[in-house]
């Protein structure tokens, strides 16, 4: 399912984003190596229970700018991103937030330096930063983060054999998705480069706490994360907290188990 899309010139860069449906605000950031067609199954959902849905594709994705610098690329960065979007849409009315993936990370950063912008946080698969990088075994997973420090090799590794670790390390149905968008000039390395600007932050700096209403949830097929970074995630949140698990989905949860992932956020955002 497509959606129509509009191009807004936000924090110097021009931003591809779809804004659909009426009522109060609903924003969300997709994270690696996605577009804002993650969420497809979600926004049909969202504008039904009486939503205005905002789904950006972030800097580096989809039809968004890619700068080449990888210092475009730090959460600060999309941070601006963001909070220029809601901006430019003059958005004035807290929104509410969901992120996948890399945009949980931003919209962790988000949550917590910015509070008074949101309503409420849905954090998918991604927990706190703190937490995360605490967890035990979540370092192992996140191998290819190391990887991904590698310039130029981590390019032709990717790329190697008809894309052949991406097909065999994630194994879901977008990844031909994923590789068609991956493959347009620069933009594998505009994906990467959001890994090595935020590798360093990620490990050693600490990220505030929310004092928002947070929801997060996790899926057991998740090849990326352990549950522990996600069960932690409480310890970072002053204001309200509920955990979900949901069974037999991968780490692209929103897409494997859409009825379940809708019927949660609508429960939430009420």
């Amino acid at each position: 399912m497509k959606f129509p899309t509009q191009q807004l010139h936000v924090n110097d860069i021009d931003m591809n984003v779809v804004v659909t449906g009426e009522g109060p605000p609903v924003l969300l950031l997709h994270g690696f190596p996605d577009t804002h067609a993650v969420w497809r199954l979600q926004i049909p959902a969202l504008v039904q229970a009486g939503y205005r849905v905002i789904a950006p594709d972030v800097r580096g994705h989809g039809a968004t700018t890619a700068p080449k610098a990888v210092r475009e690329y730090r959460i600060e960065k999309l941070v601006a991103d963001v909070l220029g979007l809601l901006d430019a849409l003059e958005i004035r009315e807290p929104v509410r937030l969901i992120g996948h993936d890399l945009g949980a990370i931003t919209g962790w950063a988000l949550a917590g330096s910015h509070p008074e912008r949101f309503a409420c946080y849905v954090a998918l698969s991604v927990g706190h930063p703190n937490a995360y990088r605490s967890a035990r075994g979540q370092m192992l997973k996140a191998w290819y983060v190391g990887l991904f420090q590698l310039r130029g090799f981590a390019e032709i590794a990717m790329r190697a054999a008809n894309w052949r670790m991406l097909r065999t390390v994630l194994r879901h149905p977008e990844v031909p998705a994923w590789i068609a968008d991956l493959s347009r000039p620069g933009r594998l390395t505009a994906a990467m480069s959001w890994y090595r600007a935020n590798a360093p932050a990620l490990l050693t700096r600490h990220f505030r706490d929310t004092p928002l209403p947070v929801m997060g949830i996790w899926s057991d097929g998740d090849i990326a994360l352990v549950e522990q970074q996600m069960l932690e995630s409480f310890r970072y949140v002053t204001g309200p907290w509920r955990y979900e698990r949901i069974e037999g989905a991968s780490h692209w949860l929103q897409l494997d188990r859409p009825q379940e992932i809708n019927r949660l956020l609508l429960e939430w955002l009420k």
